[in-house]
């Protein structure tokens, strides 16, 4: 499910930015403004993230698409380590197996130099600028999920939230990294691009600023009250994560962090 998110997110980014950027195409001629374009990609993107996270699937594995995301709640104590690694390792290969998928269709015109497999490399800004702005996208998109997520009244919006931050990354934040935040979708883009300029950039920021978030949550609230590492909980999915949930919805004291509960029941789902 994982691999399956990120690989059609990988799949809608290569075509929305094929559609919008090749100059083969009617639309980049008919849209000459960057600015606009970008903006017309991040709604894209940020309804596409958003659908991935209430998708049924997105339901059951918590959505998080993102090897900095899974490492964050793997820190914050709600999710295995065993688990971690199948994580990890289904987003890269899901990530990989999107841009394969989408080169397969749109073949040349995602080769392009004007598309070039929507590769995420630093802008004329430089490396430092680069790591900087993913450092703090990254970070701003974790906090705001750690403090959409575990506030019962706003938990339900947690992908909508995700998702216009999404977009306006994409339209503000992109000249100057690309808009990566995950080091699986810089990885998918440049492997088979052959393109690996500032790899570390994108695989280091996004963790640090991550993880820089649930710090700076655990030490604004309290680490006892990040419940779970779902991003939409209120469903009957089984959830697999060291969970608390139930206990966000009752209103009522969070217990010790480390109380693994393992369970399908409508309970541990919020209803």
């Amino acid at each position: 499910m994982e691999a399956a998110g990120l690989g059609l997110f990988m799949i809608a980014a290569a075509v929305a930015t094929t559609v919008l950027e090749h100059p083969a195409f009617p639309a980049h001629g008919a849209i000459p403004d960057p600015l606009f374009r970008r903006i017309l990609i991040g709604i894209a993107m940020g309804l596409t993230a958003a659908g991935i996270m209430y998708s049924p699937w997105g339901k059951q594995s918590g959505a998080h698409l993102n090897p900095a995301v899974t490492l964050t709640f793997l820190r914050l104590g709600k999710i295995e380590p065993a688990d971690t690694v199948f994580y990890v390792a289904a987003q890269f290969i899901g990530g990989l197996a999107g841009v394969l998928a989408a080169a397969t269709v749109i073949g040349v015109f995602l080769a392009d130099p004007s598309v070039n497999y929507i590769v995420t490399t630093p802008g004329p800004s430089g490396t430092g600028a680069a790591f900087v702005a993913e450092l703090a996208i990254s970070f701003g998109l974790m906090l705001t999920v750690l403090f959409v997520s575990n506030t019962k009244s706003l938990a339900p919006m947690t992908g909508l939230f995700a998702g216009v931050l999404v977009a306006t990354y994409i339209s503000i934040e992109a000249p100057l990294s690309g808009m990566s935040m995950n080091p699986a979708r810089t990885f998918a883009s440049a492997l088979p691009a052959r393109l690996w300029t500032a790899l570390w950039v994108y695989f280091t920021a996004p963790p640090l600023g991550m993880l820089l978030a649930a710090e700076c949550y655990t030490r604004l609230r309290d680490r006892r009250r990040v419940y779970c590492a779902k991003l939409h909980h209120q469903n009957r999915k089984r959830c697999i994560f060291r969970c608390q949930y139930p206990e966000l919805m009752a209103g009522g004291q969070p217990s010790a962090v480390g109380s693994r509960v393992r369970t399908d029941s409508p309970a541990n789902a919020g209803k």
